[in-house]
């Protein structure tokens, strides 16, 4: 059936390889995983709604981190958990509903890029119904094809390599004029708050940069399908738990809304 149905709108998800023993222990770690992305990243927007002091632009941007790994993750995670409880060979999903899911998936990083890689693949036929990710994904809608997609590899690939120049680029030039203006700088405290404040989020750049490659170069690689599963949930659930944790916690300023919003409860 998966070679011979041609352009059908049912397809079967791989998902997680799950046992009967890792299962429940799968799901409640996901389960938890996804509550803590909830709370703490909603928290984290009503303290900044909450608070006329927390309206700069740099809690702006934590907002925008916030909404970014909450819709992300709502989009993803519910569909993973519900596949971990049914077999296999039942784990089916609309083609719609996969498009969805692939731009979701594409577009909190970029837009414009994400609607033509996705009109791209919307033109392939579909010879085959196995959707080999957890989720939904653009290199995983390729694989449906049995046209030649070296035309959506070869834009793919150059899309990522300059999204990734871009993005290093200019995490590389902020860094430099952030050390150029510590280095000039007598304020003691300055330098310390940029410290702090340059470590953590270079150690999130750095996991999600990795996490983003292994899943990459995975995709070339189909005979290790249970990597690739686990490196395409960790990179969605990662930094969205992170994220929250380490900028909300670093922040005086948003640690003490959060005091002052408990001791008010």
């Amino acid at each position: 059936m998966e070679n011979y149905t041609f352009n059908s709108l049912t397809l079967r998800m791989e998902g997680l390889s799950v046992t009967e023993t890792n299962k429940y222990p799968i799901f409640v770690f996901l389960l938890l995983a996804y509550m803590f992305i909830l709370i703490a990243n909603v928290g984290i927007l009503i303290l900044i709604w909450r608070e006329r002091s927390l309206h700069q632009p740099m809690y702006l941007l934590f907002c925008n981190l916030s909404v970014n790994d909450v819709m992300g993750n709502s989009l993803l995670v519910p569909r993973v958990l519900s596949d971990i409880m049914v077999p296999p060979s039942e784990r089916f999903i609309h083609y719609y509903e996969c498009l969805v899911q692939a731009f979701t998936t594409h577009m909190f990083g970029t837009n414009a890029h994400t609607v033509l890689m996705v009109g791209m693949t919307i033109r392939l036929n579909r010879c085959r119904t196995l959707i080999t990710n957890p989720y939904c994904d653009n290199p995983s809608l390729f694989k449906l094809s049995c046209e030649n997609v070296y035309a959506n590899n070869v834009y793919g690939l150059t899309y990522t390599v300059v999204l990734l120049t871009a993005s290093i680029g200019c995490v590389v030039l902020t860094y430099f004029k952030i050390t150029a203006a510590c280095l000039t700088s007598k304020s003691k405290s300055l330098n310390t708050k940029a410290l702090k404040t340059c470590s953590t989020h270079l150690c999130l750049y750095l996991m999600m940069l990795v996490s983003g490659f292994v899943l990459i170069i995975l995709h070339r690689f189909p005979q290790y399908p249970e990597y690739r599963n686990i490196a395409a949930i960790m990179f969605n659930v990662v930094p969205g738990s992170l994220n929250p944790l380490i900028y909300g916690l670093q922040s005086k300023e948003i640690h003490k809304s959060q005091l002052q919003f408990s001791m008010d409860i």
